[in-house]
């Protein structure tokens, strides 16, 4: 089966940011060597990839040659797609990443850019490709949702979570929920959709200042 993303990926390292197939995520892209990433993924198959580094909120600081001083990422990413890119007058873009699948890094490449690319593959995450269409009963994961937003009087839009349906809702809400990077790239890394499900129920469980070593804050909202 042929991917629709690129075998070589410009990636943007970033803590606790999850993209996963069907999500939608918006960004903010103001830091020059990002700006650069955009400007040349609009120029080409509009693909960049998400990952987060080894180290929370470590940047990706050092020349291309400089391996030393260039943070470990974590080896699976996912590839999104820009849906939509706004410059704006000041010089950042507002874009809209749109999640198609999960990649494994297999070899940083050096490049002549300010940015990293990286060779991955995807053959191992194909599934993915059909996980946004996968439907299930959501009557446990909603009610277990409300129950954790009640708990930390989060500010979620019931009503639209009660609108999306199988495996959008379930990443839609592994995105959402305040976990920390090492329990975000767990979900990130479930085989399937219903070990996904699993694993954020008993995060929820656990609670937020288990999850992420910290009490929550300042609430997420979802829209």
């Amino acid at each position: 089966m042929d991917h629709p993303a690129p075998g070589i990926l410009p990636v943007f390292p970033l803590t606790g940011t999850l993209l996963l197939p069907g999500n939608f995520l918006p960004l903010n892209i103001f830091e020059s060597r990002y700006r650069s990433l955009v400007e040349d993924a609009m120029a080409g198959a509009r693909f960049i990839g998400m990952v987060q580094p080894l180290i929370p909120m470590a940047d990706n600081w050092g020349p291309v040659d400089d391996a030393p001083d260039r943070p470990a990422l974590y080896s699976v990413g996912c590839a999104g797609r820009i849906e939509e890119c706004e410059p704006q007058p000041d010089g950042r873009f507002l874009i809209v990443l749109h999640g198609v699948g999960r990649f494994r890094i297999r070899a940083e490449l050096a490049v002549d850019r300010m940015y990293r690319c990286v060779r991955v593959e995807y053959d191992e995450f194909l599934a993915d490709l059909e996980e946004p269409a996968q439907t299930f009963d959501p009557s446990s994961l909603l009610a277990a949702v409300d129950s954790f937003i009640r708990r930390y009087e989060l500010e979620f839009d019931m009503d639209l979570l009660r609108s999306l349906t199988g495996g959008i809702l379930l990443n839609a809400l592994c995105a959402a929920l305040p976990f920390g990077p090492a329990e975000k790239q767990a979900l990130l890394e479930a085989s399937t959709l219903s070990q996904r499900q699993a694993l954020m129920l008993e995060l929820m469980k656990m609670g937020v200042s288990q999850a992420t070593g910290e009490e929550l804050s300042s609430p997420p909202t979802i829209h």
